[in-house]
């Protein structure tokens, strides 16, 4: 899975009222944008469940921008199939949120949340193993570098 445009979906990411992000790794801003996102689906379930038609309507839009960002980030060529499936999910992931907020469909929220919390679980995994192996590395170098006294 390649995210080569992260600035691009970083772009709605800011767009969509969130505080200041730092200057993140690539890694951690589609990690910050998933969470964006969850955090506009669950924000939406609780204006749904008043009855606040436009606040409702306004998390769930801003939810779709995050999801289309992360669309938009993917690299289908490099990325191959697992690029693809993501597309194609995220695309999914979008019209069930707009049907979602046409019926007032909580269970839909429900569903894109389930969903887009398992890529980010696995999205979580690739990072801890990332951070795992450049420790790992950056030992070995460091190791190999020191001077032999004797």
């Amino acid at each position: 899975m390649s995210y080569p445009n992260a600035a691009a979906a970083l772009k709605q990411y800011r767009n969509t009222d969130s505080n200041s992000v730092s200057y993140e790794s690539p890694h951690r801003l589609v990690q910050m944008l998933m969470e964006g996102a969850l955090d506009r689906i669950s924000m939406a379930k609780g204006h749904m469940s008043r009855g606040e038609t436009s606040q409702k309507g306004s998390a769930i839009g801003r939810a779709i921008a995050i999801i289309d960002g992360l669309r938009m980030s993917l690299d289908l060529p490099a990325g191959g199939d697992i690029a693809r499936n993501l597309d194609d999910l995220y695309e999914y992931m979008g019209r069930t949120l707009v049907e979602a907020n046409m019926n007032d469909d909580a269970s839909r929220l429900d569903e894109v949340a389930r969903l887009l919390g398992e890529i980010k679980f696995a999205w979580d995994q690739i990072g801890e193993q990332a951070v795992s192996l450049s420790k790992r590395t950056a030992q070995k170098t460091a190791a190999a570098n020191m001077p032999v006294i004797g």
